[in-house]
């Protein structure tokens, strides 16, 4: 009997959560060595070699906030960012690998020492290649097997689509601590089609905190002109940040919360109400409610008019401001859907597909000699489901287990992929292959000519969408990769064909091949990964981080 799991994670900015699919089939959240469902995305370096993570070291941050970071998911593929800590400098797949290890610790314990390994983790739809290739970096570096990084939305309704098994069109809100993204998602027997999908990863309930922050230290200075401002003092800043969650928690269910402000010997008692909240992050509301309007629109225009279910995803999504705007401006029924624990519980489900997808090929390869799910009649199918429930650890009948093994999912990519072409003015323009929001995998070839007669060598420059829309301009995309083909043959005249493909993976990964036909000279790129520790740098830190404590 095959015992092998693949556990799903959800990295979340400001929480995480691990979950797994139960014997029985169903996906549960493993609570972490504190009894809590989710795990503060928080590192507190206490010293060199002892990192705690989670509460203790969001507790930790009142006191010691130069040893402490959060909001680390914000700067992952950020090629600028380091953390100094004792003459040491860690990067951003290092301090998250830190949270990973704390996830899998507490979820081993939890399950009697059972070693995970095996994972998937969930990032933001709007993550492009380096951020994503950064995630699975911070998964090899805490010990783990990453089998995919998957868009959070994808897995949340992923997990609402193999639950109900019922054909319907759901439009997904989510909206985490750091992020948001609002997905539309064709669900038809089970399988999840992403149809289009926008977001901000720079905007998500921190915002709302940030505002709060703010509002309680300008309550504090009118109050008390002369004793300054409290967020010019790093423990009464991180004093302040806490309470404004806890706040935020609070008119969640209360209409108002009364609060104090202690700073150089004077305090400022200060209420809030729910009215006061909602006006005062309004403006961010409305920055959700207009990607939302966005989407609904694109989806339209691809034949989805009718959309049967809103979900709210992601633990801000809690705030009523949220969904009464949203029934306010939209007609969609509109429903809280496990929020914080969605996206792990669908990471989980993935994880198990893919361990069903494994066991169903090797069974069918026993009965037929071919793994090819797609060429088997349902007879055979059913046949080979039913021997390979009995080997896993599933205690579910064949029927059941073959809708976990071949269920699917499709996503779209998140930014637009393109080549650098020139004209005779010597005015560059980015020429788009793949289109943001586009179903991956992706294989596409355009042919494209030289400039100039007898040019001997081509230059292929291949740039990535960098703002929220595509822009042929230059100075808008962010360069991925470029190479040279070199000895073209001689006396070639302008305009002589350069075939070039672009190959992009479920998983984000780009391949470019550019080919000159008459002679052949070929050239092959992958997507150079600015931000991104190389193979050799993981390998190396590796040993090095394993060896640090973390709890």
């Amino acid at each position: 009997m095959s015992d092998k799991r693949i556990y799903g994670i959800d990295l979340g900015t400001t929480y995480s959560c691990i979950a797994v699919v139960n014997d029985y089939g169903k996906p549960e959240v493993l609570n972490n060595a504190e009894g809590d469902s989710t795990t503060p995305s928080v590192v507190y370096f206490e010293s060199s070699d002892n990192i705690p993570v989670g509460k203790t070291a969001k507790n930790s941050s009142k006191m010691y906030p130069d040893r402490t970071i959060s909001m680390i998911k914000r700067e992952m593929g950020n090629p600028e960012f380091t953390l100094d800590i004792d003459g040491k400098s860690y990067k951003p797949e290092e301090i998250s690998s830190f949270i990973l290890r704390k996830l899998v610790q507490d979820a081993s314990d939890l399950r009697g020492g059972e070693p995970i390994t095996d994972v998937v983790i969930t990032c933001p739809a709007y993550f492009g290649i380096n951020h994503r290739e950064a995630t699975k970096a911070a998964g090899e570096l805490a010990g783990l097997v990453v089998h995919r990084v998957i868009n959070e939305p994808t897995a949340a309704a992923f997990f609402y689509g193999v639950e109900k098994g019922n054909d319907q069109v759901v439009l997904v809100y989510d909206l985490g601590g750091g992020t948001f993204d609002v997905t539309l998602i064709d669900v038809k027997d089970g399988n999840v089609q992403v149809v289009y999908t926008d977001g901000n990863h720079n905007l998500g309930g921190k915002d709302w905190d940030d505002l709060l922050v703010n509002y309680l230290a300008e309550q504090f200075m009118s109050e008390h002109a002369d004793k300054g401002d409290p967020r010019d003092d790093d423990e009464t800043l991180q004093r302040l940040v806490l309470d404004a969650e806890e706040i935020k928690r609070s008119l969640t269910t209360k209409e108002k919360v009364q609060t104090s402000i202690d700073y150089n010997f004077a305090r400022a008692k200060v209420e809030i109400t729910r009215d006061d909240y909602e006006a005062l992050t309004s403006s961010l509301l409305e920055s959700t409610i207009t990607l939302t309007r966005t989407v609904i629109e694109e989806g339209a225009k691809k034949g989805y008019s009718s959309i049967n279910r809103l979900l709210l995803v992601g633990g801000s999504s809690l705030m009523p401001q949220v969904s009464k705007r949203l029934k306010a401006d939209f007609t969609i029924p509109t429903e809280l859907f496990e929020p914080n624990l969605a996206v792990a519980k669908g990471a989980a489900l993935v994880g198990a597909k893919i361990v069903a997808g494994e066991l169903l090929q090797e069974s069918l390869k026993e009965m037929t000699g071919s793994s090819d799910v797609t060429q088997a009649d349902e007879s055979t199918l059913r046949k080979a489901a039913e021997q390979a429930a009995q080997k896993s650890q599933f205690l579910i009948g064949g029927a059941k287990f073959k809708d976990l093994a071949t269920t699917e999912f499709s996503d779209v990519c998140s930014k637009s992929f393109g080549v650098v072409t020139e004209d005779a003015s010597e005015k560059q323009t980015v020429v788009f292959l793949i289109h943001n929001n586009t179903r991956v995998p992706q294989n596409v070839t355009q042919q494209f000519g030289t400039l100039t007669a007898n040019q001997r060598i081509v230059d292929i420059q291949i740039m990535e969408q960098a703002g929220q829309t595509e822009s042929p301009d230059v100075a808008d995309n962010k360069l991925v990769t470029q190479g040279e083909i070199a000895d073209l043959p001689p006396g070639l005249p302008a305009g002589s064909p350069i075939d070039i493909s672009f190959q992009l993976e479920a998983d984000g990964r780009l391949t470019v091949s550019a080919i000159e036909p008459s002679s052949g000279k070929s050239l092959r790129l992958e997507a150079r990964l600015e931000g991104v520790m190389t193979k050799e740098e993981i390998k190396a830190k590796k040993g090095l981080l394993l060896q640090k404590q973390v709890s």
